[in-house]
């Protein structure tokens, strides 16, 4: 049985532990805060751009852009796959990366080839120990990533499906559905497939252009693949505070109740060790009585 200075370590050692929980719980809801209201401000955006860009393409032949066309054949893809670069987020990563293996294994069974591009330490780690070939690995960039690097990213995915060395790209990132939900999402960068137009042929808009929808078409088709990273990273990025917010708040508050059932253990130890005690002096003045 634990003795009471046992239990009395164990308690301290919770509430230190309690105290990192909460501090940690407190520094990604700071960090929550602003990503999220970065991440608010952009995704409209980012949807307005992808829906302007899907009429834009509904009027014009694929043919015109190489990026629209889909190949004959596909036999290489390539995943974009976001991972968090640390820890202590519930099952965040894990969740992430169990859809990208399943994503992977269901390629396989069709032939295909596939690399992965990855961002994250905890996917780079976990990816390290298997047989899919990476081509690049992004770790410790969350908070920097600006336009200019998304665009170099951007860059080297057209080039390599324009050389021939990958016929489709994807991306894997977890959407940022509230603070209770962070759902793993993929989408298809390349070749671009703009979205279906839905409801009556009535009621969708039509744009005026300028210059051409050709020309505009041109320009804004690497443009909506950056935008789409981009609005990658920062729903990559609130989802893993709000998800190390929830862990650590459940991790709070399991100490709070860890602590509570110790020291009821204590208390109980304390009070038997009490009483055993008054029964030896009560056994002995007893004894001396009856001497």
């Amino acid at each position: 049985m634990a003795t009471l200075r046992d239990i009395k370590q164990k308690i301290s050692a919770v509430r230190k532990t309690k105290q990192i929980t909460r501090a940690m719980n407190m520094v990604a809801a700071a960090r929550l805060r602003s990503t999220q209201a970065k991440m608010e401000n952009f995704e409209p955006y980012a949807r307005k751009f992808s829906e302007v860009l899907g009429n834009l393409a509904s009027h014009i032949d694929p043919d015109i852009h190489p990026l629209l066309s889909k190949r004959e054949k596909v036999s290489r893809v390539e995943l974009l796959h976001f991972t968090a670069d640390r820890g202590l987020c519930g099952s965040f990563n894990m969740n992430s990366i169990l859809k990208a293996e399943k994503w992977i294994k269901e390629q396989g069974t069709k032939g295909l080839e596939v690399r992965l591009t990855l961002v994250g330490k905890k996917g780079r780690d976990y990816f390290r120990r298997k047989a899919v070939p990476v081509t690049t690995a992004h770790t410790n960039i969350y908070g920097t990533v600006d336009i200019s690097f998304v665009n170099k990213m951007t860059a080297g995915f057209i080039q390599r499906f324009m050389a021939g060395e990958v016929d489709e790209v994807y991306m894997l990132f977890s959407r940022f559905v509230s603070m209770a939900k962070q759902e793993p999402t993929l989408v298809k960068l390349i070749p671009i497939e703009p979205p279906k137009q839905e409801g009556a042929e009535g009621g969708r808009v039509d744009y005026l252009y300028e210059p051409s929808s050709e020309q505009l078409l041109v320009d804004l088709l690497p443009k909506n693949i950056s935008v789409q990273i981009l609005n990658g990273f920062l729903q990559q990025e609130t989802s893993e505070h709000a998800a190390r917010m929830a862990a650590m708040d459940n991790a709070t508050k399991n100490c709070s109740e860890l602590i509570g059932s110790l020291t009821l253990v204590y208390n109980k130890a304390r009070q038997a060790a009490i009483t055993a005690e008054l029964m030896d002096i009560v056994g002995g003045a007893e004894a001396l009585r009856n001497a």
